[in-house]
Order: C-alpha cells, then sequence, then structure tokens
C-alpha cells in the first residue's frame, strides 16, 4: 500500500493593511483639536453668562462679541492689521538674525571643543535673565524704535536655535563619521554633507520653537518701546487701559494666529527639506 503524497495546502495570502483615506486623515488630524476648541468655547459661555455679573461681563466678553467687535468691525480689526504687521517685521528680522547667529555659533561650538566651553555658559546666562529686566537697558543704548524691538526677538529666540543645532550636529551616527574617517574626508566635507544634514531635524525644531518666541519678543518689545509705527502689543496695551476687552481679545488671538502660522510654515519647511529621508516615530 503506498502513501499518497498530498501538495501542502497554500497558505491563505495575506490581505494588505488598507491605508486611511484622505477624509478619514483629515478628521483624525482635525477631529480632536476642533473637538478642544468645542470645548473652550463652551467653557467661555459658561463663566461669562454664569459666573459673572451682567456689569462684570466685560473682563470676559462672550466670543460672539469678540468676532463681532474684535472682527467685525473693520476700523477695529485694520488698526488690528497695522500693528500686526508692524509687529511682523521685527518678528520676522529679529528670527532671521537669531538663525543666523544660532547655528554660527552652534557649528564653531561643535567644531572646537574650547569654543563651547568659552560661549556656551554665557548663552545659558543669557537664557535665564528675565527679558523684562534688560528690555530698559536695550532702550537706553539702542533708543525706543525698531532695533530695540528686534535685539528683544533676537534675545529671546536665540538660545534654542543654538541648543537644537548643536545637539543635531552632535547626534551624527558614528557609523557615518567612520565611513567618512574611510574615505579620508576633510572636517569641512564631513560637516557640509554629513553633520549638518544630519542636524537638519533638530536645526527645525528649534526654529520652530524660536519663531514663537520671537513673536513673544515682538509683543513685549511693543509695550516697552513706542517710537515708530505701533505694533500689535502697544494696541494690546491701549485696549487693556480703555477696557475695550472684545478688541482686547481680539488682537491677543490675531497674534497667536500669526505665531501659530510661523509654527506651521517652519513645520513644512521640515517636511520638505527632511521629508524624503526622515519620518519621525509617531504614536497611535
Amino acid at each position: 500500500m503506498t502513501a499518497t503524497a498530498r501538495a501542502p495546502l497554500a497558505a491563505p495570502a495575506a490581505e494588505s493593511p488598507r491605508r486611511p483615506g484622505r477624509l478619514h486623515r483629515t478628521a483624525r488630524g482635525a477631529g480632536p483639536p476642533l473637538v478642544v476648541l468645542g470645548a473652550v468655547v463652551g467653557v467661555w459661555y459658561a463663566v461669562t453668562y454664569l459666573a459673572l455679573a451682567p456689569r462684570r461681563r466685560f473682563l470676559l466678553p462672550p466670543p460672539h462679541e469678540v468676532v463681532t467687535d474684535g472682527f467685525g468691525d473693520w476700523t477695529t480689526f485694520h488698526e488690528t492689521l497695522r500693528g500686526l504687521g508692524a509687529t511682523a517685521k521685527v518678528a520676522l528680522v529679529g528670527l532671521a538674525i537669531a538663525a543666523a547667529l544660532g547655528m554660527v555659533f552652534a557649528v564653531l561650538m561643535s567644531q572646537a571643543g574650547w569654543v563651547e566651553r568659552s560661549f556656551y555658559p554665557w548663552a545659558v546666562a543669557l537664557q535665564t535673565i528675565p527679558i523684562l529686566a534688560i528690555v530698559p537697558l536695550i532702550g537706553f543704548w539702542l533708543g525706543y524704535g525698531f532695533w530695540s524691538r528686534t535685539v528683544v526677538c533676537v534675545l529671546v529666540a536665540l538660545f534654542p536655535i543654538i541648543t537644537n543645532t548643536l545637539f543635531g550636529l552632535r547626534s551624527t551616527d558614528a557609523e557615518q563619521h567612520d565611513l567618512f574617517t574611510l574615505r579620508q574626508a576633510g572636517r569641512w566635507a564631513r560637516l557640509v554633507h554629513l553633520e549638518f544634514p544630519s542636524a537638519l531635524p533638530a536645526v527645525f525644531t528649534g526654529l520652530r520653537i524660536s519663531a514663537g518666541l520671537s513673536v513673544i519678543g515682538a509683543i513685549v518689545g511693543d509695550f516697552f518701546f513706542r517710537q515708530g509705527q505701533p505694533g500689535i502689543g502697544s494696541l494690546i496695551d491701549d485696549y487693556t487701559q480703555r477696557l475695550q476687552s472684545a478688541p482686547l481679545f481680539a488682537a491677543i488671538m490675531v497674534s497667536s494666529l500669526f505665531g501659530l502660522a510661523l509654527f506651521w510654515l517652519f513645520g513644512l519647511a521640515a517636511r520638505i527639506a527632511v521629508g524624503a529621508w526622515y519620518t519621525p516615530r509617531r504614536r497611535s
């Protein structure tokens, strides 16, 4: 009796996981922030109408009043946009100077240990000094115009760029360094073709952090330096003194949206620059 050989059963083909559609990805990305926004607006209405007496509701006007008086009134909204334009100019110039200085110092520190030992402690000390304590000195030295506000932006935005760029330059893979050593690459070639490209994710992280800080620095400068075109910080101070709470909230929202826009733009630039080869780990 001969045993009949049986062919092994073919294993069922594994189904490839279905990628979520664009609508699903959009809902997954925008849904949670919109839910949080709705909750914040609901709490805002509750505090305004339930916790505050009618005579004290100017402290927290309802959202629809902020929209109608702060954004719907063209005179007020145009004034806010003009102030935002002046503040944005200061913030962008200060951020550009801080980015250039921060990257240069980070590169020098990564290439020479004595440069890091000499300058990095002072960068840390500069970061720990309260900016409001040195703003009057900046006014004494440089006047109360555009460049004084710009210096404030540079001071508050410089440290994150230095630390993140230096961290990125120091985090290059050791095996890649060994490969460049085998090829007898010089220090400049190693920096340009290996260290700086590897540091780009950290560099853009520092730029995203400093973008928001630069906006804050520009607004702080507006509070103290009133020469030239008034910025949105000056308008916020004026609205506060006149108890115009709805335009005040609108100005705060506009300045916050500008900071968010800069943060998003640097995130987009990071995806364009390094997205082809660098994918950060994401939690589900």
